[in-house]
Formats: C-alpha cells, sequence, structure tokens
C-alpha cells in the first residue's frame, strides 16, 4: 500500500467521521440537551455569594 493511499484513505475517514459530528450536533433530537446545557450556568444558585456593586461597601459598613 502506497503512503499516498494512506493519506487518501485517511482523509476520507477523517471527512466523515466531521460530517457525521455535524449531522450529530444540528440533530432535533439533541436540540432538548442542548438548550438545557447552555442555561445550566443561568439556573445555579450564588452559593452565597453576593455579586452586587456595593458588596465591599456592605462589608465595610458590617465591620464598623
Amino acid at each position: 500500500m502506497d503512503m499516498n493511499t494512506f493519506r487518501g484513505l485517511e482523509t476520507v475517514a477523517l471527512l466523515v467521521l466531521f460530517i457525521g459530528l455535524v449531522i450529530w450536533a444540528y440533530s432535533s433530537k439533541r436540540k432538548k440537551d442542548f438548550d438545557e446545557a447552555a442555561n445550566m450556568p443561568l439556573n445555579e444558585d450564588d452559593d452565597g455569594i453576593d455579586h452586587s456593586m456595593n458588596a465591599a461597601k456592605k462589608q465595610k459598613n458590617q465591620g464598623e
């Protein structure tokens, strides 16, 4: 088997894998899972962290 034949077969195999991945990612069956994953950071709790702009001022006033 010639090296160029091997490279050609490798290119075809990778192209088929890429097309399969694109079809899998854009299939309508996966849309719900991807939408849930995209919204995960927005649905998490704050874990008690104060993210407001005045958090440092609040802590400073509590210490006085």
